[in-house]
């Protein structure tokens, strides 16, 4: 049996995305994507630059262990908003086709 209280849900939820909603979430999604982009690349200049002056073993690892950490916290966000930019932008574009089918 199919519930038919959560077809009407999800139906509503799509009348409220509206093309020029999901262009803009769309763009600015992607426009924190490319700053994130930026910072990662900052980030990997910067490491690469600085290099580890001590002997201790333990401080080595404790160090790559720690820039491995942000370097990839950072490409994990710039990853999720760039996915969710593309996302969007074809929510939009589907959006907009169906209201054309429409009229």
């Amino acid at each position: 049996m199919k519930d038919t209280s959560n077809d009407s849900k999800l139906d509503t939820s799509l009348e409220k995305a509206t093309p020029l909603r999901c262009f803009f979430a769309a763009s600015l999604s992607g426009g924190i994507a490319y700053c994130l982009y930026l910072l990662l690349n900052s980030v990997v200049q910067t490491y690469a630059v600085k290099t580890v002056t001590s002997t201790n073993p333990v401080v080595i690892n404790l160090t790559a262990a720690v820039r491995t950490m942000v370097m990839g916290i950072v490409a994990l966000g710039t990853g999720v908003f760039g996915v969710v930019a593309v996302g969007l932008l074809l929510l939009g574009i589907q959006v907009t086709v169906q209201s054309l089918r429409k009229t």
